[in-house]
């Protein structure tokens, strides 16, 4: 038999005959970036969050997650969601009304006497609101988490009333809700990157900062800062957010674990934050701090002109609109 014909019937024959080797197609892995630290209770939601899809999806979705602003600043978390280098992260509104100026109506002072009234106005007609116009501007807000409310540390002496506060040399982040609140109480206001807080809280560039709780733990603020006061003033939630780009790489369903998944982490993280907050004051007073509660309505009384200041920032519409939502959860906790 000719050799020719060999190869071309038996060889070629096999070859057809081979059965097809269908490989897996690799796993869709994200990257996952937030500003907590590793054992702040956000990161700890966020392991939940990766784990549980990775277990829901068979493997097929995998997140990396980069705690502790490895990847950059909360702003420049938020610009690479927002241009899809980071697929997911835990902006807060406060970092959001930089895209959506309606965003900022949440960080109006001392308007949120609890954490039930919060969550039932940012779950329900908030979200509402918000995440058409977020989408708009490149991102999916999956879920709110929590933050926490904001509180004030310095290390020059107690405030009990607002004319304590008055001279203080105030660190900030860059919005300007929360300057606005601070000078209205007669601090003087720095903006400084929460990465290079700590070296400028030690080297006394300014005496106090402000932050919710787990924020002030978790970072050892208590290190360089003598003095702790509970105004609770300003309450922000970590929004669990997404950019298009990447939701649009999930199928419907893969989307749906998502938002199932996240929701149960904010879940999580809210519990944590709730049930540690006690832990960590009692643990702020074992190192030193001198934590005062003040009465807030003397604070309070001194916010019109923060009120104003916002109002012109974020739109006098806006504001009307948030307290209303507000006013109607009062009505339905109370």
């Amino acid at each position: 038999m000719d050799r020719r014909y060999l190869l071309k019937t038996g060889v070629a024959g096999l070859s057809l005959a081979a059965p097809r080797i269908v490989r897996a197609a690799p796993p869709l892995t994200l990257r996952f970036a937030h500003f907590a630290q590793q054992d702040h209770p956000a990161n700890i939601a966020a392991g939940q969050f990766a784990n549980r899809v990775e277990a829901r999806t068979d493997g097929a979705v995998r997140i990396r997650i980069f705690p502790n602003n490895q990847l950059g600043g909360p702003p420049e978390q938020v610009q690479q969601i927002k241009r899809g280098t980071i697929d997911m992260g835990l902006p807060t509104q406060g970092q959001l009304d930089k895209y959506e100026r309606a965003f900022g109506a949440v960080l109006l002072p001392f308007i949120f006497d609890s954490s039930p009234l919060l969550f039932k106005v940012l779950d329900g007609p908030a979200m509402d609101w918000l995440a058409p116009l977020a989408e708009k501007q490149g991102f999916v807000l999956l879920h709110n988490w929590d933050y926490g409310f904001r509180n004030l540390t310095n290390s020059v002496r107690p405030v009990n009333v607002p004319a304590d506060v008055k001279g203080l040399k105030i660190r900030t982040p860059p919005e300007l809700q929360i300057q606005a609140s601070m000078e209205a109480l007669g601090a003087v206001v720095q903006a400084i990157a929460l990465t290079e807080l700590y070296q400028a809280l030690s080297q006394k560039v300014v005496d106090g900062e402000e932050n919710p709780i787990p924020v002030i733990y978790f970072n050892k603020y208590y290190e360089t800062q003598k003095h702790l006061t509970l105004t609770r003033h300003i309450c922000d939630t970590m929004i669990h957010t997404m950019g298009v780009g990447s939701w649009a790489r999930l199928s419907p369903g893969q989307q749906m674990i998502f938002r199932e998944e996240s929701a149960a982490a904010g879940d999580r993280m809210r519990k944590l934050v709730a049930e540690g907050e006690a832990d960590q004051l009692s643990m702020l007073d074992e190192a030193g701090m001198q934590i005062t509660q003040p009465d807030l309505a003397p604070f309070r009384a001194l916010m019109e002109p923060a009120y104003r200041r916002i109002a012109d920032y974020v739109g006098a519409d806006n504001v009307q609109k948030f307290r209303a939502m507000i006013d109607r959860a009062r009505v339905r906790v109370s």
